[in-house]
């Protein structure tokens, strides 16, 4: 593995425990290569504008949308934010996080490329930085942080339960995970979403790809505090034209 360079590690963080899976690794840039989602450092810098020409600008559209509503949601709180990211891939969520008053913010991934391009787009930020490694490895110690957000990453871990019974431990009283960007399902529906990211993974010529992609229920939330603070699915959603495709939850430490 090629490390950055001295400036680059100024903000990003590369621990001496087990690194996370680099074949992995290989295969997602790749993967995400030939679906376009690799970006120039000046595109990532401006995201999440996007040039309407981009492919995935409509995609972008949808994400600036969350984006701006989770800000919102956030900087109605009174107190300073330490706010930890999981899956943060090239950091613009967590550079538009840190746009709000007295938060400071943790990108934490396995995605070691995109990882770099994060520290080094946004070294100037000093109130960024970035974490290499899986927080299942115990790589955050004790560490506690106020929000915890998943935006478009959760699907990436097998077991719900799991991981956020961890990030549960990793929050301060009062502490929120955040849930947004990702598609959940009804228990019927999770075996056909499952065989289109099969078909999906395969058209593009990556069929492994789907060995790691997680198809959750709401209902896998029930044992949690938890409160859908946008439903695509609800009534009024539908009714009001709002074709948003993907939920925003929130779920409580108390």
């Amino acid at each position: 593995m090629n490390l950055p360079d001295s400036a680059i590690l100024n903000n990003l963080y590369v621990p001496g425990l087990t690194m996370p899976d680099n074949l992995f690794e290989k295969k997602y840039i790749a993967c995400r290569t030939r679906e376009n989602r690799m970006y120039t450092d000046e595109e990532v810098s401006r995201l999440p504008e996007c040039r309407a020409s981009h492919p995935h600008s409509s995609e972008w559209q949808l994400r600036k949308a969350s984006a701006r509503r989770l800000t919102a949601y956030l900087e109605k709180k009174r107190q300073p934010l330490n706010i930890l990211e999981i899956g943060c891939g090239n950091g613009w969520l967590c550079h538009q996080l840190s746009l709000i008053s007295r938060s400071k913010l943790t990108g934490l991934d396995i995605n070691f490329t995109e990882l770099q391009q994060a520290a080094r787009v946004f070294n100037s930020c000093p109130k960024m930085k970035f974490i290499y490694g899986d927080i299942r490895s115990g790589i955050l110690d004790d560490r506690q942080y106020d929000m915890i957000v998943f935006a478009a990453s959760i699907q990436y871990f097998e077991s719900i339960d799991s991981i956020l019974d961890l990030c549960l431990r990793h929050l301060k009283p009062n502490g929120e995970i955040h849930i947004t960007d990702t598609r959940f399902y009804s228990a019927k529906e999770v075996s056909a979403a499952a065989g289109r990211t099969e078909t999906y993974y395969r058209s593009i010529g990556f069929p492994e790809m789907a060995r790691h992609y997680f198809h959750h229920t709401v209902n896998s939330l029930a044992q949690f505090n938890s409160t859908v603070l946008y439903d695509p699915a609800s009534i009024w959603n539908r009714l009001s034209g709002n074709h948003f495709p993907f939920h925003w939850i929130r779920i409580n430490k108390d």
